[in-house]
C-alpha cells in the first residue's frame, strides 16, 4: 500500500518576485491577490493541495522587508513563523536579483533542517546565458537548495516543482479535509480583492493605508449580500478613494464584484463605505483586529 505523505510547503521571498502567482498556480485557484505594487500580500495565505496520496499546505508569505512601522513588524512575523514551521521551504528568487533583502533569512535558510527549493522566477523576461549565471550564482550562495528555473506566471517548470515537493513531503496523514482548499473564511477573500482593485487604481501612500473589512456577508442560494468598510487613516484620503460624485469607489465595487462572483461561483450584490481610523498601521489593537497577529 502507497504511504500518504502531508507537509507545510512554505513560500518566502523578496517583494514582486511572483510568489502570490506560484501559490495560485499551485493550487489552481486565486487566492492570493495580486498586482504590480510592492507589499500587495500582508497575510499568511494557505492553500491545500490534495492528491491522492498527498497533501500538501502551500503558505504564501509577505515579501522579506526591512519593517518601517507596526503593520510591516506584523506582515515580517508571518514571513518568520513560515521560516519556523516548513516541512519544505521555497525561497523565490527574480532572475537577475543578486541578494535577499534579509541576511538573516538567507543565514536561516543556509542553516535550515528541511529541505529547501530556490526558485529563479520570470525566467521567460530573460536568456540562457543570464540563466546559466543566475544557476551558478544561487547554488553557491544557497549551497543547500536545489535550484530550479521557472515562470509562474506562464506556467513554465511548476509541474516538475510541484513532483519534487510531493517526494520530498514526510510521511503522514492530511492536516485538513480532503475537500477544503483554504485556511481564510470567505470574508477574507472579499476584503482581499476589493483591497487587491485599490492596488490597482490608487497612486502613491492611499493603498498602503488602506485596511477592508467585510461586516455583513449573507449567503442565499443564488445570490451573496455584502457590505464592506474601507478603511483609511485621514479625512483627505477619505475623499480620494470615494471620488468625484463616487465614481472611484464604484469602478472598485464593480470590478471587485465581478471577481467575486466568479470565485463564488453566483451572483453578489455589494455595498462599500468608506471610514477613517487614525493611524491604524501603528496601532497594536486595531492590527489585532485586523488578524495580524503577534509572534
Amino acid at each position: 500500500m502507497q504511504k500518504h505523505r502531508s507537509g507545510f510547503v512554505n513560500i518566502v521571498g523578496n517583494p514582486n518576485v511572483g510568489k502570490s502567482t506560484l501559490m495560485n498556480a499551485f493550487v489552481g485557484e486565486k487566492l492570493s491577490i495580486i498586482t504590480n505594487k510592492s507589499q500587495t500580500t500582508r497575510h499568511r495565505i494557505l492553500g491545500i493541495l490534495n492528491g491522492e496520496d498527498f497533501q500538501m499546505v502551500l503558505s504564501d508569505t509577505p515579501g522579506v522587508i526591512k519593517p518601517a512601522y507596526e503593520l510591516q513588524e506584523h506582515m515580517m512575523g508571518f514571513v518568520k513563523s513560515a521560516l519556523e514551521d516548513a516541512d519544505v521551504l521555497i525561497y523565490l528568487i527574480e532572475l537577475g536579483e543578486k541578494d535577499l533583502k534579509d541576511q538573516k533569512v538567507l543565514e536561516r535558510i543556509n542553516n535550515s533542517k528541511v529541505p529547501v527549493l530556490l526558485l529563479l522566477n520570470k525566467i521567460d523576461l530573460g536568456n540562457a546565458e543570464q540563466l546559466e549565471e543566475a544557476v551558478e550564482h544561487w547554488a553557491q550562495k544557497v549551497p543547500k537548495a536545489e535550484v530550479f528555473a521557472i515562470s509562474a506566471l506562464r506556467n513554465f517548470g511548476v509541474q516538475e516543482v510541484l513532483q519534487r515537493i510531493v517526494e520530498l513531503l514526510p510521511e503522514g496523514p492530511a492536516y485538513y479535509p480532503k475537500d477544503q482548499f483554504t485556511d481564510k473564511p470567505e470574508r477574507f477573500f472579499v476584503n482581499e480583492s476589493i483591497r487587491e482593485k485599490i492596488l490597482i487604481h490608487y497612486k502613491k501612500e492611499i493603498p498602503y493605508s488602506v485596511e477592508v473589512v467585510t461586516e455583513e456577508f449573507i449567503e442565499d442560494e443564488s445570490i451573496i449580500r455584502i457590505r464592506s468598510v474601507i478603511l483609511v487613516e485621514r479625512e483627505t484620503q477619505k475623499g480620494i478613494i470615494i471620488g468625484h460624485k463616487g465614481s472611484a469607489i464604484k469602478r472598485v465595487g464593480v470590478e471587485a464584484r465581478k471577481d467575486l462572483e466568479l470565485f463564488f461561483g453566483k451572483q453578489v450584490h455589494i455595498e462599500l463605505f468608506v471610514k477613517v481610523s487614525k493611524d491604524w498601521r501603528s496601532n497594536d489593537r486595531e492590527l489585532r483586529r485586523f488578524g495580524y497577529q503577534d509572534y
